[in-house]
């Protein structure tokens, strides 16, 4: 590996305006008019023929044409990057730890466990019975089926009550459409169930014969059933046991921890419902637990003697309540852990003898773990003033142990054991970084900027220790900020390669996400949805301020629903980036969310509200990228997808693209880079997709300068 030069030695202002782009002229997208009239409203989308690869039967040759020159215009223009991003990818591979096992977690008599071996790109499944010394058994070897596969995802591993039987799914597409897959753990035989548009999971029944998944729509890939099958019979005969009417609603099915209960979920971001039905009894019926209403969320969590369940019903940031196993509807509901209004609840862990509920105040979890016998809570404490914690897989239920995950933008992931009776906590394991790291050398901090509503945006920064506040460091802002996902403060070993060349780092947790409670996500989404595009906007302006950063070093980055942030704020203040990374992004907004034969569109329609709605479309069509390109100057510019993109079409970014280059009046860099054999997630392989980090870090470094 490679000495990374730190930026102690490597003088980045020096390196500035280094940066020299080859006179190549770009691909030119054709125009063909098409007139989209609604609401009295009638735009032309000149691009809109860049659909005809999705839609099947469709003369696509002039799509894929387009998307192959726009990537040999990405290759021309990044080719003298082409020994430096072979040298980044070979640093941050370096950094890897190829040979190394995952924590063996002990489930129903065996300890299962993954593990990795120096030079392969996938992994082995594996178990030991009763012991850790035991002898190893290889279940599937993932290396080997992926072979001959240019992308080759392996998931859901479900193993049957007696042990016996191995059910996963496999997607060599990149669509995320699983088929699903039967191994007899006794005879090794494989045997495909002829059972295909899954999400890739299933639940045993307590029979070791029935088993449980969802149908997915092979064309909108919604959620639509649940399905019931009984190995030994054809897929055909299948029983149809949940058919969800709603098309705003994701569906699911899981088995309670206690194993006593299969549960289908049905929900969309506003309201949810429930359906048990006895894990001994799989012919029985699904009974709901309490029907959906408007607004209000719930997880039912069944215990030996009680339900528990979370929900958000009269508490904006969720509660916990109890009700007895034959009383289970709204009205026989009492509070067990009432709401807070400063305190979100995200997850309740259940044990025998404990209850550990992971909340977050103030932007930041932590864990309170809640005795069953004594009444008593107490919360585990963490030291660092940014980190992320969360609960690690914890199978068991008769146990006193509770498995944690816990990292920070300095910090490794670590996994710790904590006895929840008596306090005892023990490092596992903590991320092995190749080559030698130590967290002394670098920085972390807490930061706020207010927003121009005077709503305070928290914000996570790591830099490289020495590094002086004068307004010229580069600096890499990223945030997401939909769905109410929040954006924590993680480790990243990659992150090193931008700041030992003396990037910093920083998280931008604005509104649409979670990180200040629920209200933090209404304020996000739906007709409130440019404050998340503002409060990205106003750290920006805070991070230049503060001299961390000027305008003229830094950039920002986002993918999917950050893809869309990425066009809004290019869109909103072009002058404030020297950059933009924008990531198989969400950036047709209003033709996307028209068209229902596009997949998860009206699952979509409680985040982004429905454009058959006049108010909904008109205000989607304020803040749309596509939409609001202008003649204007923007910042330079890359753009990732992928061709089989499951959940943001290729066409979106590559429309937003060729418009940007119809309209821009300034002579900044615009490159589209389209993967033809992947999708949303990148490449499958756990070293391939580090080509593309390679290849977004060079262009940031090419943009300053830093060649080395």
């Amino acid at each position: 590996m490679k000495k990374i030069i730190s930026a102690s030695v490597l003088s980045v202002a020096s390196l500035i305006n280094a940066q020299v782009w080859p006179e190549i002229k770009p691909p030119v997208a054709e125009k063909q008019n098409h007139i989209r009239d609604i609401h009295g409203d009638k735009v032309n989308d000149p691009y809109y023929w860049m659909i005809d690869y999705f839609k099947k039967g469709k003369d696509s040759t002039k799509v894929v044409n387009y998307l192959t020159a726009e990537n040999n215009y990405l290759n021309a223009m990044m080719k003298d990057t082409d020994q430096f991003r072979e040298n980044l990818f070979q640093e941050m591979k370096g950094r890897i730890k190829e040979k190394d096992e995952s924590l063996p977690v002990f489930r129903n008599g065996y300890y299962y466990y993954s593990k990795t071996e120096e030079g392969k790109q996938y992994f082995k499944y594996c178990r030991k019975k009763g012991s850790l010394s035991a002898p190893e058994e290889i279940l599937l070897d993932v290396d080997k089926l992926a072979e001959g596969y240019k992308y080759y995802a392996a998931s859901g591993f479900s193993i049957s009550p007696d042990n016996t039987k191995l059910i996963y799914g496999v997607d060599d597409v990149s669509r995320r459409q699983y088929k699903l897959f039967l191994k007899n753990l006794t005879t090794g035989k494989t045997t495909d169930l002829g059972i295909k548009n899954t999400d890739g999971y299933v639940v045993w029944a307590n029979d070791n014969k029935t088993i449980f998944y969802v149908s997915n729509n092979a064309e909108t890939l919604l959620s639509e059933k649940i399905v019931r099958h009984t190995l030994g019979t054809e897929p055909s005969k299948d029983i149809v046991v949940y058919d969800e009417k709603d098309k705003t609603n994701y569906i699911d099915v899981s088995k309670s921890k206690n194993q006593q209960y299969i549960i289908i979920s049905s929900s969309s971001t506003t309201s949810s419902e429930s359906r048990l039905l006895d894990a001994n009894k799989p012919n029985g019926e699904f009974k709901v637990f309490q029907p959906r209403l408007k607004d209000v969320l719930y997880d039912v969590i069944p215990l030996e003697d009680k339900f528990l369940v979370v929900t958000n019903k009269d508490a904006l940031n969720f509660k916990v309540v109890e009700t007895s196993l034959n009383k289970t509807s709204v009205e026989n509901w009492k509070d067990f852990i009432p709401h807070r209004k400063n305190v979100l609840l995200e997850d309740v862990s259940v044990f025998k003898d404990f209850f550990v509920f992971k909340e977050r105040e103030n932007g930041l979890n932590q864990f309170i773990i809640y005795d069953r016998k004594t009444k008593k809570q107490k919360s585990i404490k963490f030291d660092e003033a940014v980190y992320t914690i969360y609960p690690s897989n914890n199978p068991e239920y008769n146990t006193e142990t509770f498995r944690f995950g816990y990292t920070s933008l300095i910090t490794p992931s670590s996994t710790y054991d904590e006895n929840l009776k008596t306090g005892k906590r023990e490092l596992l394991k903590q991320q092995e970084i190749v080559g030698g790291y130590n967290k002394e050398n670098y920085v972390t901090e807490r930061l706020f900027a207010t927003a121009k509503d005077g709503t305070k945006i928290p914000i996570s920064i790591v830099y490289k220790k020495g590094l002086e506040k004068n307004g010229k460091n580069p600096l890499l802002l990223y945030a997401y900020g939909s769905y109410g996902n929040s954006m924590d403060a993680t480790f990243s070993s990659l992150r090193l390669s931008l700041l030992d060349r003396g990037f910093a780092y920083a998280i931008a947790h604005i509104r649409g996400g979670q990180e200040m409670g629920r209200q933090w996500y209404e304020d996000g989404k739906m007709m409130k949805k440019k404050n998340t595009f503002t409060d990205f906007v106003d750290v920006g302006d805070f991070l230049v301020q503060q001299k961390i950063t000027s305008p003229q070093h830094l950039f920002a980055q986002g993918g999917s629903a950050g893809g869309l942030l990425m066009g809004a704020i290019a869109n909103l203040r072009p002058d404030l980036w020297k950059g933009v990374v924008s990531q198989v992004p969400f950036v047709d907004v209003v033709n996307t969310m028209l068209d229902e034969s596009i997949p998860l569109t009206t699952n979509e329609y409680d985040e982004w509200g429905n454009p058959n709605n006049k108010e909904a479309y008109f205000y989607m069509k304020s803040y749309s990228p596509y939409e609001n390109v202008e003649a204007k100057n923007y910042p330079n510019i890359l753009v990732t997808t992928g061709l089989h993109d499951s959940q943001v079409q290729y066409f979106e970014p590559a429309k937003w693209v060729a418009k940007l280059r119809d309209l821009k009046t300034d002579k900044n860099v615009l490159l589209l880079k389209t993967d033809m054999d992947y999708g949303h997630g990148g490449a499958s392989g756990r070293f391939d997709y580090l080509k593309d980090v390679a290849m977004v870090y060079a262009f940031l470094f090419k943009l300053e300068g830093i060649t080395k």
